[in-house]
């Protein structure tokens, strides 16, 4: 009989009894060693319902009873002197037989392990096996009934129990445990074991690519009809998608030898596992074929359904690999199939992922960073276009970060609007700017007063009351309300209503100027634009770039001229001001004051500069440019 073990019992649980079957009582080892033995005791070890056999120190059957025989399906006359390790298959167990070996000369007190045995009528056979020595009485009375027998000194009583059905219960419990029993397939429990075990060295040293690939599935649009129809329907689609990916499964296994591992890991989230894969290709055909199945629609309880996917596709060496991290890249990459627009896939990248490290990093120490002082302003000059003086200045906040470096506000004010610190950075931000423009006008008393210009996150008017920390500031500072502005982006002013719009008259109302930041790039609704309190626009960069030509002999663009022409005179016409953004050039200054711009910032004048710098220019007549961009005061 060949069989498969599941191991002895360790060698230092040897008190507890041979034999496990309930109804059956092994013989004491030491309690019993100087007792008498019973008259019929050969009669009781014919007739035991435990199947038996007396081995001797040779490892050869000395006696066994007819249950032995009838449950190995053999006849009783061929086990005397069989080998009985061959009977139950412990030589081919490494362990089993060196514990058997030593069990046989007297090293080792009691062996139990489990195998799976072939009946020689075909069926498989789970038996339990122990083995024990024999008490001296017992091993004498065997001696003297066998002696003629030749088969040497009993050593050994060698019991076998069937223990089939207790095992394919076990089997059938298992499964319902490692399955989900919606789909039927692997459940989360038994991916991650399988995941687990394709990563060890030896599973992928042996034979194989050495490589691990993994498809992580979401479904798009599975909640609005989960929660319109119900759960009884959502689980019979979720079934019926767990039938396409086996399929798709199926079919990638016998174009490529391995059929992927199709697990649903919770929700409508399922995966597809994928060892010894060849390459990003086979993993991108797979995650394509994913796709083509799942949107076909599904006739689910007499309806036709609908619904998409979103793969992360993950493919890489299995050395060094750990199934946390494969699961945190495969789980990355799917929120950007996700934030990419959905029903796609879309492979993970190192580069990006990095990105999205830092951006973790930036967010767990964004809010302790105002307390500890990592924040500091810089300035940029808004320098009017008639007269080159400085007329204002924007705030612009920078974050000195101890690992990594100074960084500009478009690496982490949307990390900020997304945890609410902003309205906290933002609080600082207004209240050190008007301490610095207040600073600057106490300097120069003899000049007239420029305005700051601070911007204002649209979560701060929701979040915060902003009118009222305006109101604070500027008491606190003494700082007119006519030489601060705050600018929003012009997507958060157009179409504001209810509070921000109750804010901003507040605002306006108290003299505070309200400017729409990067005009022309949102909604541009201008017949709202003039029932806003807003006192300035500022022109997005992109209308003014568009007045830079490569070729410097090249004519103005009518077309270009044309739109910021309109844009300035309609704003004039509302009694607004604009300013233009990005000027880098003398030629856009000079165009753009002669189509009525009021004021510029860009380069051409000043890159953002400390609070000092500002202060140099303050006392000249008018800022004067060179071709790096740096300012220069002008001499009287």
């Amino acid at each position: 009989m060949s069989g498969t073990s599941e191991g002895p019992t360790p060698t230092a649980d040897t008190n507890r009894p041979t034999v496990t079957e309930s109804e059956i009582t092994a013989p004491c080892r030491t309690g019993c060693a100087g007792l008498p033995l019973p008259p019929s005791y050969r009669s009781v070890f014919a007739a035991a319902p435990l199947a038996m056999a007396v081995v001797g120190r040779d490892g050869r059957v000395i006696s066994a009873n007819g249950t032995l025989a009838a449950l190995l399906g053999r006849a009783p006359d061929t086990l005397t002197g069989a080998v009985a390790a061959d009977l139950v298959d412990l030589s081919s167990d490494a362990r089993a037989w060196h514990a058997y070996r030593d069990l046989l000369s007297g090293r080792q007190g009691r062996l139990r392990c489990t195998r799976r045995l072939k009946h020689p009528e075909g069926h498989s056979l789970w038996v339990q096996v122990s083995v024990a020595p024999l008490p001296p009485e017992e091993g004498a009375a065997h001696r003297e009934h066998e002696a003629h027998d030749g088969h040497g000194a009993p050593g050994v009583l060698l019991s076998v129990a069937d223990v089939s059905a207790r095992h394919e219960l076990q089997a059938r419990l298992r499964h319902l445990q490692m399955h989900d029993p919606v789909t039927r397939l692997p459940n989360r429990t038994l991916f991650f074991e399988r995941l687990t075990a394709a990563l060890e060295a030896e599973s992928y040293q042996e034979s194989g690519t050495g490589r691990i690939g993994l498809c992580s599935l979401d479904l798009d649009g599975f909640k609005a009809i989960n929660d319109a129809l119900g759960h009884r329907v959502g689980d019979r689609l979720l079934a019926a998608v767990a039938e396409r990916l086996t399929l798709c499964a199926e079919e990638a296994g016998r174009s490529r030898g391995c059929t992927p591992l199709v697990a649903r890991l919770g929700g409508d989230e399922f995966a597809l596992l994928v060892e010894d894969s060849t390459g990003t290709e086979q993993l991108a055909e797979l995650a394509e074929s994913v796709l083509g199945a799942i949107q076909d629609p599904f006739d689910v309880a007499g309806q036709r359904l609908s619904v998409s996917a979103s793969i992360g596709v993950v493919e890489r060496h299995a050395a060094g690999t750990t199934p946390t991290a494969l699961m945190q890249a495969a789980d990355t990459t799917l929120y950007w199939a996700k934030a990419d627009g959905k029903s796609r896939w879309t492979l993970f990248d190192p580069e990006r992922n990095a990105h999205r490290m830092t951006r973790q990093a930036l967010a767990s120490t964004l809010r302790p960073a105002v307390e500890r002082g990592e924040f500091a302003l810089e300035y940029q000059p808004l320098v009017g276009m008639e007269d080159d003086r400085v007329h204002g200045v924007e705030a612009l906040v920078r974050w000195n970060h101890p690992q990594f470096g100074t960084l500009t506000p478009n690496r982490f004010i949307s990390i900020a609007e997304e945890d609410g610190s902003i309205v906290k950075l933002g609080r600082w931000v207004l209240r050190t700017a008007c301490r610095q423009a207040r600073s600057w006008q106490t300097e120069h008393p003899d000049e007239p007063p420029i305005f700051v210009s601070v911007n204002v996150a649209v979560r701060q008017v929701w979040d915060s009351d902003l009118v009222a920390d305006v109101a604070e500031t500027l008491k606190e500072t003494g700082l007119a309300p006519q030489l601060l502005q705050l600018e929003l982006t012009e997507s958060a002013v157009m179409g504001s209503s209810g509070r921000p719009l109750q804010a901003l008259t507040a605002l306006s109302d108290m003299g505070v100027r309200i400017a729409i930041d990067d005009f022309g790039t949102g909604y541009s609704n201008l017949a709202y634009l003039s029932r806003l309190p807003v006192s300035v626009l500022k022109l997005d960069g992109a209308f003014v770039r568009g007045f830079q030509y490569e070729d410097r002999a090249a004519a103005p663009s009518p077309a270009d001229e044309a739109i910021v022409e309109a844009m300035v005179q309609l704003a004039h016409r509302l009694g607004l001001t604009v300013t233009a953004e990005c000027v880098e050039t003398s030629a856009q200054a000079t165009r753009l004051r002669r189509i009525g711009c009021d004021t510029g910032q860009g380069w051409l004048y000043s890159r953002p500069v400390p609070p000092d710098r500002i202060s140099e220019l303050l006392g000249a007549p008018e800022v004067q440019t060179d071709v790096v961009g740096d300012p220069v005061v002008g001499n009287p």
